[in-house]
């Protein structure tokens, strides 16, 4: 298993992968008895950096990243970062489903870049690759110090999550929308509780999900849906949609916005070998669905965006606005004193 990367001992990086992974001051492997962590493993590593460049050919909206964990106890069967284990010699199917990396001092190492002369405030977007609220988060309670220090420099950022542990930092997310934009997401690609229980057993169900954005927005945080993944043959029939779009409106979220499932390497083969076991008669359906890559046919991901988009409107309810401004409260500034002005970047 190679770790030597992710230590912040760069004597390690010559050493070989077996003993990386035992160094002591690199990796401390723990494992507990209760019942919501049993069977998983945690890697506690000190990584070397924690902010990361999105490669320019990727198709995401952004350019920097923070990812405090790697693999997800979420175990949704569809995970496109599946595949990130690999480049540890660890297990994409249930490997990456209960062999967890925490980056243990991941709020410092942000706290640090954040104030370093090169950074300019770039957006950071954070659950773009594994959920930084997944379980583990409840023990390791990374994201608090994380928001603090984006909170503290301003900085904007973004999260994503299927999480509702989210909102145990409610407060921190309310006085960081104060001071700079804030973005936050709730990942519901549809509410049919079997197919919810199937693919994604790891998962809050999407009711809780859509609760909590109804508490984020109640509490002056407006919260969009990534309507994601929309699963075909399972999860895309009309009327899952609607009842989707509907559920989604409900709730209060200000923004809606389909994503079909896609289906890279690491992935695509873990889901094939779930829809053998539990859809067989789909499996010829998906690979010509498939046959030209990892993203279903343009047709279809135009039919069901547009669909989505006209019960959307029909619900009151629109695309998402990447970073949008939070509409929670500033706090009133007080007057200067008289004296000299300092300048200000903010």
């Amino acid at each position: 298993m190679r770790w030597d990367h992710l230590a912040d001992d760069p004597t390690h990086t010559n050493q070989s992968p077996s003993t990386a992974l035992f160094a002591a001051d690199s990796v401390t492997t723990r494992t507990f008895d209760s019942p919501e962590f049993r069977g998983i493993t945690f890697h506690e590593v000190r990584a070397r950096s924690i902010v990361n460049r999105v490669p320019g050919a990727s198709r995401m909206p952004f350019e920097w990243t923070v990812n405090p964990y790697r693999g997800c106890t979420h175990a949704c069967v569809y995970c496109f970062a599946r595949k990130t284990h690999s480049y540890l010699d660890l297990d994409t199917g249930l490997g990456f489903d209960s062999q967890i990396v925490v980056k243990v001092n991941a709020p410092e190492l942000l706290r640090r870049h954040l104030g370093s002369r090169g950074w300019h405030g770039a957006h950071i977007a954070m659950g773009t690759n594994v959920d930084c609220y997944q379980r583990a988060e409840g023990r390791y309670r990374l994201m608090p110090g994380i928001v603090e220090a984006l909170r503290d420099h301003a900085n904007p950022f973004s999260i994503l999550t299927k999480g509702t542990l989210v909102l145990r930092d409610l407060e921190l997310l309310k006085q960081a929308a104060e001071v700079t934009e804030v973005g936050v997401s709730m990942s519901v690609g549809f509410v049919d509780e079997e197919l919810w229980r199937t693919v994604e057993p790891g998962t809050p169900s999407p009711a809780r999900r859509l609760d909590a954005v109804r508490t984020l927005s109640d509490h002056g945080l407006d919260c969009g849906v990534l309507m994601a993944p929309v699963i075909p043959f399972l999860g895309d029939h009309p009327d899952q949609l609607r009842a989707t779009v509907r559920a989604v409106a409900a709730a209060g979220a200000t923004s809606v916005t389909p994503l079909v499932l896609h289906l890279r390497p690491g992935a695509r083969e873990w889901f094939t070998a779930w829809l053998a076991r539990h859809h067989p008669h789909l499996v010829r359906r998906y690979e010509r669905l498939y046959a030209e890559g990892a993203y279903a046919p343009k047709w279809y991901q135009r039919r069901i965006t547009g669909y989505v988009h006209e019960l959307a409107e029909e619900f009151g309810i629109g695309p998402s606005r990447q970073a949008a401004a939070r509409r929670v409260p500033r706090r009133p500034v007080p007057a200067p004193d008289a004296g000299p002005t300092q300048l200000t970047l903010l």
